[in-house]
């Protein structure tokens, strides 16, 4: 359990859990943005498509500076700042695999996938307890992009691979945040219910 979050009381929990609705709420909604907007923009692997492939990690990865700067030393911040940095060699890595066409970009999507998905469980699970709620959506969306990843992976070595999935991975992500910050909010108002 993070100890940051199991001592929090009144003010400091409150504030940290209305950072983490802003966080979670703009995330969501850009990866639903993003989605649409590569939806109609990836039949051919070229420079719209390919600068879409960069910004979507650089949104993770601008998120998880965000949270980084908010939170105390400790495990949880660690993780956060390996992600941002994972997010950020992704963004390049998909850049430069965007001109081989799309199963170099999927095989590292895939990567960037597991491996942030995972770290996004960790995340979830040390966030875990009583100020900041059960954190299933999070847990939820990090276990489903670690399989996912391992999907695209094989995906990508297969005969016909496609850029489609990207959306609704983009899209299932986005919506999970955005549950997640409508979860705080709702957590916020009972233990504000509860203390009048």
């Amino acid at each position: 359990m993070n100890t940051r979050t199991a001592t929090a009381a009144g003010p400091a929990a409150t504030g940290e859990r209305s950072s983490l609705v802003r966080l979670y709420l703009s995330r969501g909604v850009l990866a639903v943005a993003w989605a649409l907007a590569f939806a109609g923009a990836h039949e051919d692997v070229d420079a719209v498509a390919i600068t879409l492939l960069v910004v979507y990690p650089l949104i993770d990865a601008v998120s998880s500076l965000i949270d980084h700067r908010a939170l105390a030393e400790g495990p949880e911040r660690r993780v956060t700042a390996f992600n941002g940095v994972l997010s950020t060699l992704a963004a390049l890595a998909v850049g430069v695999a965007g001109a081989g066409g799309v199963a170099p970009v999927l095989h590292v999507f895939g990567a960037w996938a597991v491996v942030s998905g995972a770290a996004q469980v960790v995340v979830g699970l040390r966030r875990r307890g009583p100020e900041l709620g059960k954190q299933w959506p999070m847990l939820i969306a990090g276990g489903l992009s670690f399989l996912v990843g391992v999907f695209y992976n094989i995906q990508a070595a297969g005969a016909d691979p496609s850029l489609d999935v990207l959306s609704v991975y983009a899209t299932g992500g986005g919506v999970f945040f955005i549950l997640q910050a409508l979860l705080l909010v709702r957590k916020t108002r009972q233990l504000r219910t509860r203390t009048v």
